[in-house]
C-alpha cells in the first residue's frame, strides 16, 4: 500500500487512539463461544451489550469527544434509524453536549424511547436515510449544531474499528469475521483494523437481501442508490453506502453476501435460545450468514452481533415468521 493510498484509509494508529479515547464509556464486549450449538467453530462478538445496546457508542463517543468546547456547548445532531441515535444521546450527555436525533417515522419504539431516555430531542422525519439526512442538515444550519454522521466520517470509522482490534486479541486464531452492513461504518473500521494487523483473516460483509446497497455498489464499481429497501433488519436499510465506507470496503473487504429475512428471523431465535444472546434482526444478520452459508466459511468464524435493542416480548413474531 503506497503512502498516498494508505492516507485515504483509517490506520491502526487512528483505531488505537480511538480505543484509548472511548475507554471511559465503551466496553470490551465479550466473545461468546457458540460452536457446540452451531456444529462448527463459531463465536459471537456481543456488541449488543454496549451502552445503548449496540456498537454505535464506539464511533459516537470517539467523535463527540474530539469536538471543541464550543461545538459541544452548542450541541450535536444526527440522523439515525435508532441505535446511532441512542449512542449519540449517551455520548453527548456524558460529554456535556445537548443532542438532537432525527429518526424515521417507522423507528421501533424501543429505540425512540431509548434515545429520549438519555436526554436527546427526537425529531421524526420520513422513512429513508436521505429523508433523515436532509432534515438533520436543515436543523444543523438553523441551530448551529454539529453533525455526528452515523457512518460516513473518519472518526466514526476509527471508533468502530476498535471492534476489530478486540476480536484479534480475543481469538488470535480467527479465520473469518462476518460483519453486518448498513451504511458501512462498522465494516469499514473492522476491516481496516483486521487487514492492517493480519491480512490473512477473511472479512465478509453481510447485508439483507432487500437492502443490499453496498453489494450493488461494489458490483457496479461505483456508489449505487437503491430506489427502496425492505427488511426486518431496520438498522441495515441505508439506500446507499457512505463514500468513505465504500472506499474502505473496496480496499479491505474480501466479499459481501446477502441473507433473506427468513434466515435473519431464524438467527434472532437461534441466537437467543442457543446462546442466551438477545439480538435484534440487524444484530443477528451476520449470525444468519454463519448458520446458512454452504459451504461453511473457513473457521474459526466470528459473527459480530451488532445490536440487541429488541423487546423480548417480540421474539415470538420472529419464530412465527419461520414456522
Amino acid at each position: 500500500m503506497t503512502d498516498s493510498v494508505s492516507s485515504t484509509f483509517t490506520s491502526i494508529a487512528d483505531i488505537t487512539a480511538a480505543r484509548r479515547r472511548i475507554a471511559p464509556l465503551a466496553k470490551v464486549s465479550p466473545l461468546v463461544d457458540a460452536s457446540a450449538a452451531a456444529g462448527r467453530p463459531l463465536f459471537l462478538k456481543c456488541e449488543s451489550l454496549q451502552p445503548g445496546g449496540a456498537f454505535k457508542i464506539r464511533g459516537a463517543y470517539n467523535m463527540i469527544s474530539q469536538l471543541s468546547d464550543d461545538e459541544r456547548r452548542r450541541g450535536v445532531i444526527t440522523y439515525s434509524s435508532g441505535n446511532h441515535g441512542q449512542a449519540v444521546a449517551i455520548a453527548a450527555r456524558a460529554l456535556g453536549a445537548p443532542a438532537v436525533v432525527v429518526m424515521p417515522t417507522t423507528a421501533p419504539r424501543i429505540k425512540i424511547e431509548g434515545a429520549r431516555h438519555h436526554g436527546a430531542e427526537i425529531i421524526l422525519e420520513g422513512t429513508t436515510t436521505l429523508h433523515r439526512l436532509a432534515r438533520a442538515e436543515q436543523e444543523a444550519r438553523e441551530r448551529g449544531l454539529t453533525m455526528v454522521p452515523p457512518f460516513d466520517h473518519e472518526w466514526i470509522v476509527a471508533g468502530q474499528g476498535t471492534v476489530g482490534l478486540e476480536i484479534l486479541e480475543q481469538l488470535p486464531q480467527v479465520a473469518t469475521v462476518l460483519v453486518p452492513i448498513g451504511g458501512g461504518g462498522l465494516i469499514s473500521g473492522v476491516a481496516a483494523a483486521i487487514k492492517h494487523a493480519n491480512p490473512s483473516v477473511q472479512v465478509v460483509g453481510v447485508e439483507p437481501a432487500g437492502a443490499a446497497s453496498m453489494k450493488a455498489s461494489i458490483d457496479a464499481g461505483h456508489i449505487v442508490t437503491l430506489e427502496r429497501t425492505h427488511s426486518i433488519a431496520d438498522g441495515l436499510m441505508a439506500v446507499r453506502p457512505g463514500s468513505l465506507n465504500f472506499a474502505h470496503v473496496q480496499h479491505f473487504v474480501d466479499r459481501i453476501v446477502t441473507v433473506d429475512d427468513e434466515a435473519i428471523a431464524d438467527a434472532v431465535i437461534w441466537t437467543f435460545t442457543k446462546s442466551d444472546v438477545l439480538a435484534e434482526p440487524s444484530g443477528a444478520t451476520a449470525v444468519a450468514a454463519a448458520l446458512t452459508a454452504e459451504p461453511a466459511f473457513e473457521g474459526p468464524v466470528v459473527a459480530v452481533v451488532s445490536g440487541g435493542n429488541l423487546d423480548p416480548s417480540e421474539l415470538g413474531k420472529y419464530r412465527r415468521r419461520t414456522e
